[in-house]
């Protein structure tokens, strides 16, 4: 999660290409390209107004170095965390059932809040230079979405040890783990030569009706998870001392003062 960047111009770069078979999406928020407010709107009206086109796929990457630094800790605070948590969860089920493969291409750091929505496309393809991570932890809080989603990509186990311990793993390691499909200097291009290769000569139909066939109980546990998760953080963990205290000492830059409670 990183603090509110400002900025007037639109926070997402929307264009069709490969005669448009692809939708081509892009944070376009450099260098943190946070998930705000704004952000997940753009992405969540982006995957509506393009829902009943006949695609083969989507490639969502980023402008700048780092595809995202997450989330911004002021939507995170107590009078705003729900509204937050409510857009952001229905962007990722959108984006989970969108009935076209959703590649993601990530260059830098990929961080918390846009670590989560890079987990609700499918293939990740990663520069060799690229972090991965859930950082949430060390703020007092914990990623919902991520709760959900990162367990479909790694092991229970190292699912658990990224959320518990907020550490960022490099691309290689990520690659080990599963959490991405490929390594490559370029990740666009690697994305878009895999789109190529598998996606571009199929029929929207069939591919629509295959991930529909695929995803459809990952989907239903996802819905229940999803409501479930963030009544946790919610009513237990946003009502805690220490949740209030590390999202304060963030802003406030200090050192945060856990009370355990």
């Amino acid at each position: 999660m990183a603090e509110v960047e400002t900025g007037t111009a639109p926070p997402l770069q929307v264009w069709r290409e490969r005669e448009g078979a692809l939708l081509r999406l892009r944070l376009a928020r450099p260098k943190a390209n946070l998930c705000d407010a704004a952000m997940i709107a753009a992405l969540h009206a982006a995957f509506d107004a393009h829902r009943g086109e006949p695609l083969r796929g989507v490639l969502l990457d980023a402008e700048g170095p780092h595809f995202s630094f997450g989330a911004s800790v002021e939507e995170h605070l107590a009078e705003r965390c729900a509204a937050m948590l409510a857009s952001l969860h229905a962007l990722i089920l959108a984006m989970a059932g969108f009935p076209a493969p959703v590649l993601v291409a990530v260059r830098g750091q990929c961080l918390g809040g846009g670590l989560e929505i890079a987990l609700a496309g499918g293939s990740i393809f990663a520069a060799p230079q690229a972090t991965f991570g859930q950082p949430e932890i060390k703020l007092g809080v914990f990623a919902p979405a991520a709760s959900c989603l990162l367990p479909w990509r790694v092991s229970a186990a190292a699912a658990e040890e990224l959320l518990v311990s907020g550490r960022s793993v490099g691309a290689p390691e990520a690659l080990t783990l599963g959490l991405v499909r490929a390594l490559a200097e370029d990740p666009e291009a690697a994305a878009l030569a895999w789109f190529d290769e598998h996606l571009a000569g199929r029929s929207a139909a069939a591919l629509a009706c295959a991930l529909a066939a695929v995803r459809a109980p990952r989907l239903r546990e996802l819905r229940e998870r999803l409501a479930e998760v963030e009544r946790l953080y919610l009513d237990t963990l946003m009502k805690t001392e220490d949740a209030n205290e590390g999202l304060a000492a963030f802003l406030g830059k200090r050192t945060p003062r856990w009370q355990h409670r």
